[in-house]
């Protein structure tokens, strides 16, 4: 174990033994935030705690028994052989359950997501793609048995989507997809391709977590709330009814529009939904940013001007440039099959996760105290 990982764990020991007394203290016994605040900072810990204690009890226990394995009397050193590789084995397990413990929760992790693609540069060939992605992401919800629901969509005369966006539910669906924001790439042959040129088109991926009304406080005096008639297919009332909706959160210029329901209360409530996501995300992203400008070892800095992979049909490759990870089964991946690459994508980023936990801060300006 690393003297980083040790040192952090000390600090997490003594943090753990001030919460306990603080618990124990009538004032703050009387204080139910307060209670509450530390009982949960103690259960967040407990595990942690629980296993450090066991790997210094057995970090003592073999120290000791390496020192009668190197005494003269020969019964104790035989007893120390015995001993000693069982020792050895429970602290290795000990650290890989510290080194998981050690990896800071994403709180988001079991949120659901609001799911945004659209068509980059590349025409119809971009809109084609952004179709081949919103169902590989469709047909990986299947597989996980999530829920999808599409909020709003614009496709294009050829099959493509210009933009699509949706809402997936489920079990841990923003820890599975939040890697996924950014541009991706295609490389293939367009079927209105005679010369048989391959070309470049690309599509952005937007994974943002759902927000809900209690992380989002909305004040209606910074929203302008337009109303228009749908177009495109819906049925007449669809058409000649002011059902449509525009929302625009005038502080940030953000703009949502949303016409796929008859009802304009609902459409205004789907809007809402995409509104407070965009926002949450940006608060997310303003907090990261002041906690470190450079998150050290990250997977990609997630900014979606940022290139993250590439789909190339002629080889049947798909690379993920930010941890440079190629799979030679584009067509499987296409169809959902993404566990693979998501499994890689987790485990860069928890080894992340864990540097940055563990390793000592970068000098900030002003802390060698210069007088």
């Amino acid at each position: 174990m690393t003297p980083q990982v040790l040192a952090k764990l000390k600090a997490v020991a003594a943090r753990y033994q001030e919460l306990t007394r603080l618990v124990s203290d009538s004032a703050v016994q009387a204080d139910s935030t307060k209670y509450r605040t530390y009982s949960k900072e103690i259960a967040d810990v407990q595990d942690l705690v629980d296993r450090y204690a066991d790997y210094q009890q057995r970090a003592t226990e073999l120290a000791e028994a390496r020192e009668m394995a190197a005494g003269t009397d020969a019964d104790l050193r035989a007893l120390a052989a015995e001993e000693i590789p069982g020792l050895e084995t429970r602290m290795a397990a000990l650290e890989e359950e510290i080194r998981v413990l050690l990896i800071p929760k994403d709180p988001n992790d079991n949120r659901n997501v609001v799911l945004e693609i659209r068509a980059g540069t590349g025409g119809d060939e971009a809109a084609l793609f952004a179709s081949d992605l919103f169902r590989m992401y469709s047909r990986y919800a299947e597989r996980q048995r999530w829920k999808v629901e599409v909020l709003s969509s614009s496709g294009t005369g050829v099959g493509g989507l210009k933009e699509a966006i949706a809402t997936v539910e489920g079990k841990g669906v923003y820890r599975r997809l939040k890697h996924e924001s950014g541009v991706h790439r295609v490389q293939r042959v367009p079927v209105t391709e005679a010369s048989g040129r391959i070309h470049t088109s690309t599509a952005t991926v937007a994974v943002l977590p759902e927000a809900e009304e209690v992380d989002i406080q909305i004040d209606q005096k910074d929203l302008r709330v337009d109303t228009f008639c749908s177009s495109g297919p819906g049925g007449q009332s669809v058409n000649t009814t002011y059902s449509a909706v525009r929302v625009t959160h005038i502080p940030t210029g953000i703009v949502v529009s949303q016409q796929d329901e008859k009802s304009q209360i609902k459409n205004r409530a789907k809007a809402m939904k995409v509104l407070r996501s965009r926002l949450y995300e940006m608060e997310m992203r303003k907090q990261q940013e002041a906690i470190a400008k450079e998150r050290r070892g990250q997977v990609g800095t997630g900014e979606r001007s940022e290139k993250i992979r590439t789909y190339n049909f002629k080889e049947n490759r798909i690379t993920d440039h930010r941890i440079n990870f190629t799979m030679h089964q584009l067509d499987v991946a296409l169809d959902g099959a993404l566990d693979p690459l998501f499994d890689e994508l987790d485990t860069r980023a928890e080894e992340a996760k864990l540097r940055d936990a563990t390793e000592p801060p970068l000098p900030q300006p002003g802390d060698d105290n210069d007088e």
